[in-house]
């Protein structure tokens, strides 16, 4: 199979989709506006005061952006924390940067997963944006196997101009993205 890039990608899904959806101009089209990566340090970041620094340097070789640290809304006391705690890191990524980054997590990085069958189509909001929840970051090739210990979860939504569900899980799918095969129905 041919490597094409995904901005090239999105000029070819507006071809095979212009039909369907009865698109006139490719501005129509669904293209990709951003791409957020996110995770959530919590009771880790209280015990061990350098988690934050290494999900931020992980998450940075990761997207090749310098991630923030994400502070607390409000105060919980039940949860021991005050509102400008640190509770996690988050990095959104654009133009070029996101490109390289949806390439990277569906030909490389999402077939590197443990036990990978596809991506179900549930993770396609009625919006059009994906969200997926990532178990261990280990999957992209930039983090070494030396800090195994240290494993965390991450969470990426991509976000799309597509107007619904069925338009967003079309132009995933001319994208790249390894959706489940659907099942077929039951006859009776």
């Amino acid at each position: 199979m041919e490597f094409i890039p995904a901005k090239e990608q999105e000029k070819k899904a507006f071809e095979l989709m212009k039909g369907d959806f009865g698109y006139k101009n490719m501005l129509a089209a669904p293209r990709f506006e951003k791409i957020v990566i996110s995770s959530g340090t919590g009771k880790q970041a209280k015990t061990d005061r350098n988690r934050n620094d290494h999900v931020l340097d992980r998450i940075y070789k990761i997207t090749g952006q310098k991630p923030s640290i994400r502070g607390a809304k409000k105060s919980i006391a039940s949860f021991k924390v005050r509102e400008g705690d640190p509770v996690g890191v988050s990095v959104t990524l654009r133009g070029n940067d996101m490109y390289q980054f949806f390439d990277k997590l569906v030909h490389i990085s999402i077939p590197r997963t443990k036990d990978f069958r596809g991506i179900d189509r549930k993770v396609v909001d009625s919006m059009g944006n994906m969200t997926l929840g990532i178990k261990e970051h280990t999957i992209f090739p930039e983090t070494g196997d030396e800090d195994i210990k240290d494993v965390f979860g991450l969470s990426i939504t991509v976000v799309t101009t597509a107007k619904n569900k069925k338009e967003a899980i079309k132009f995933f799918e001319i994208m790249g993205m390894p959706f489940k095969a659907e099942e077929e129905k039951k006859k009776k």
